[in-house]
């Protein structure tokens, strides 16, 4: 049986573009998104709520959480699922993610084409773990991210000479979400 989805798609797609708006203005702060939606496993509220209100017909979603939330995106957004991850405008992985360099990174003209990745980890905290910094950051941020696959930050790092290409981060955890813009430097520990 198909999940449904936003209650109010309009006011809760609004609500949460606002988050996520918030959050990638504000990198590494917390927002709250997708209270009440609950969308077919593994997907979370939060991973659920931003595709909705992110992907629609002219979208394409490259995705790793099988078929039920396949149909359930395709039915709710509309969206095209594709199988190449280079294909893809959104990303969203439930486990590990595809390789970053493999991704739609876009071009020094056309920086806008890179790729979001929608990345579902563990858990989120505003706590010690993460040192953020860049635009929208006044001096550093700490964030918790539990739940990475190894080697996930160096790799992002790797694209860091690519700027203004690349990609942009969206983690999500349960009713959680924060967003880290290619543009936020990431130090461990």
């Amino acid at each position: 049986m198909m999940q449904p989805g936003f209650t109010d798609p309009v006011l809760d797609a609004q609500s949460c573009f606002r988050a996520v708006l918030e959050a990638m203005s504000r990198p590494g702060l917390v927002q709250q998104a997708g209270a009440g939606l609950t969308p077919p496993a593994p997907l979370a509220p939060a991973t659920a709520a931003v595709l909705l209100t992110l992907a629609d017909a002219e979208t394409p979603i490259w995705q790793d959480a099988g078929d039920a939330a396949a149909e359930w995106l395709r039915f709710h957004a509309g969206c095209p699922l594709v199988a190449a991850p280079a294909q893809a405008a959104f990303l969203l992985a439930t486990g590990a993610p595809p390789s970053l360099d493999s991704l739609a990174l876009g071009t020094d003209e056309e920086p806008q084409a890179g790729a979001t990745l929608i990345l579902q980890v563990a858990a989120l905290e505003q706590a010690p773990g993460l040192t953020l910094s860049g635009p929208g950051i006044e001096h550093t941020h700490a964030l918790r991210v539990d739940g990475l696959p190894p080697g996930f930050w160096a790799a992002r790092q790797k694209l860091r000479p690519l700027f203004p290409r690349g990609i942009d981060l969206i983690l999500c955890a349960g009713t959680r979400l924060a967003a880290l813009p290619r543009t936020t430097r990431v130090t461990e520990g």
